[in-house]
């Protein structure tokens, strides 16, 4: 059974100070050589910036609280909750392909956990100062990472992508050090919780069985009760989490979504999408796109995400064989990768489309859409969020607004012939597919000019595009036609922006 959380002391939605907060901690439960424990460094003049008022209903918190002076100092990291038990976990994994060894939370500090109406959410606050994992690294982040992983963190879970969650983010003037001088900000995100990949490669790696088995039965007992009387509780372990990596991937393909650093220590056990830092939303489509300008190789570029979601949920297998038993039974676990990702996005493409069954020619259909899209490198979300528009008797003159988004006009032409005659064929109607296209195809993304330009007017101390932003993209899929510049085709100079690693 999972281990019990104790009760709240207090309705939710009931007024208390930051102190408090019910924290729990079920990480601390683990043995000491998991974490260490520690206290946030204090930031000078934490100042609230935004919250977001779903993720506090999640937590059990009201978001109007997130406002107040105490809250602030306790999501900033300078006062800590009477009931908090701060600490950073160790982890290892493999980047860029390469074992890297020992890496950990290096600027990273768990509260604690708060019990939600939908569960347990692990409370950790992202940039509060220096671990023993930091490395080389400073413990802290920089208001523009801040911004970009809170704005997506909730826009991906608006899109209905698995994700960690974003409660709230907080700056200071403290001066921190990058390509340039910026100012330091701390984001409190969320999520049953943050166990990855490379949490089990650690004490694989460090010939460490005793501890390997100890997380595992941490994971099944909280996350994944129903396998704990399963004859093989850690194949079937393995099995659940690549198929729902394999799910998450496939959502992510749907929507145009590059993660830019898929290493084993960024890869979630519960196949949540995990660490935003130089993400991108695909505009002009191409296979081929890498979002982060520090990937050279291209390992994580769009059409890589795939085969290295795959990659990654071997080195899992790898680190949890000793517990599975035989490579036979974890090569078995592993199987379910491309069934489950072929079948989710199959999925997902017949309802972008509007189709009502899979039919035999569909999947040349698709394909031929993204041979489309490629040649001609089509905005991917206007290419879909148009196409709900589509009429089946339209011609040249009411396909305008999509068709411009093709050079090649012909070859337009010729694959919105096949699309119209597959609609014809189970008498598709306009009006409804358009609705149920539009409930999946959305309107707004995180485009990163967007981003950018809300960044740049925080960095001047104007938070408004941060907060409209947020407002926006938590109904991706509304009209909301007040807002038409936000999903038009980026400006010219948004072609230059760049994202790596250090964002």
């Amino acid at each position: 059974m999972p281990i019990p959380v104790e009760p709240r002391p207090f309705p939710i939605g009931a007024a208390i100070t930051a102190d408090e907060i019910p924290f729990t901690n079920s990480f601390a439960e683990l043995p000491p050589a998991f974490y260490t424990r520690l206290m946030p460094t204090p930031l000078p003049s934490p100042s609230f910036i935004a919250a977001s008022a779903p993720a506090a209903a999640l937590a059990g918190l009201d978001p109007a609280d997130l406002t107040r002076d105490d809250f602030v100092e306790v999501f900033s990291g300078n006062k800590v909750a009477v009931r908090s038990q701060p600490l950073s976990a160790v982890y290892s994994g493999h980047q860029f392909g390469v074992w890297a060894g020992q890496l950990g939370d290096g600027r990273a500090i768990v509260l604690g956990d708060l019990d939600g109406p939908e569960g347990r959410m692990e409370v950790q606050l992202k940039g509060a100062g220096l671990t023993p994992y930091s490395r080389m690294g400073d413990g802290r982040a920089v208001l523009r990472s801040s911004i970009r992983e809170f704005l997506c963190s909730e826009a991906m879970a608006a899109l209905g992508i698995p994700t960690t969650r974003a409660l709230m983010l907080t700056g200071s003037p403290q001066r921190v050090m990058r390509e340039n001088v910026e100012t330091a900000a701390v984001v409190t995100r969320m999520a049953p919780t943050f166990i990855r990949f490379g949490s089990f490669e650690h004490w694989h790696y460090r010939n460490k069985p005793d501890e390997l088995k100890t997380l595992a039965d941490h994971v099944i007992r909280n996350w994944y009760p129903e396998f704990l009387d399963a004859a093989n509780p850690y194949k079937e372990l393995l099995a659940e989490v690549t198929r729902r990596t394999a799910h998450t991937i496939a959502g992510w393909q749907a929507v145009g979504f590059m993660h830019g650093v898929m290493n084993t220590d960024n890869m979630s056990i519960l196949g949540l999408t995990l660490d935003y830092g130089p993400f991108g939303f695909m505009e002009a489509f191409d296979a081929k796109h890498i979002c982060n300008h520090t990937d050279q190789g291209g390992r994580y570029s769009y059409a890589n995400q795939v085969p290295v979601g795959h990659w990654n949920c071997y080195a899992l297998g790898n680190a949890l064989l000793p517990l599975i038993g035989t490579p036979e039974e974890a090569e078995e676990a592993l199987d379910v990768y491309r069934p489950a990702f072929g079948a989710r996005l199959d999925e997902l493409l017949h309802a972008k489309l509007g189709l009502l069954d899979a039919r035999p020619g569909d999947e040349a259909l698709f394909d031929g859409m993204f041979t489309l899209l490629q040649a001609n490198h089509a905005d991917f979300t206007l290419f879909f969020r148009r196409l709900g528009d589509l009429q089946v008797d339209g011609d040249v003159a009411s396909d305008a607004p999509l068709r411009d988004l093709f050079l090649d006009r012909a070859a337009f032409d010729a694959w919105a012939v096949q699309y119209r005659e597959r609609l014809r064929q189970e008498g598709s109607a306009d009006a409804a597919r358009r609705a149920a296209m539009h409930r999946v195809n959305p309107k707004y993304v995180l485009r990163n000019y967007l981003a950018q330009n809300a960044i740049e007017q925080a960095q001047h101390g104007d938070y408004a595009e941060v907060h409209k932003l947020l407002a926006i993209l938590e109904r991706p899929f509304d009209e909301q036609p007040e807002h038409d510049a936000y999903a038009a085709l980026p400006p010219d100079w948004a072609a230059h922006l760049e994202v790596s690693c250090s964002s």
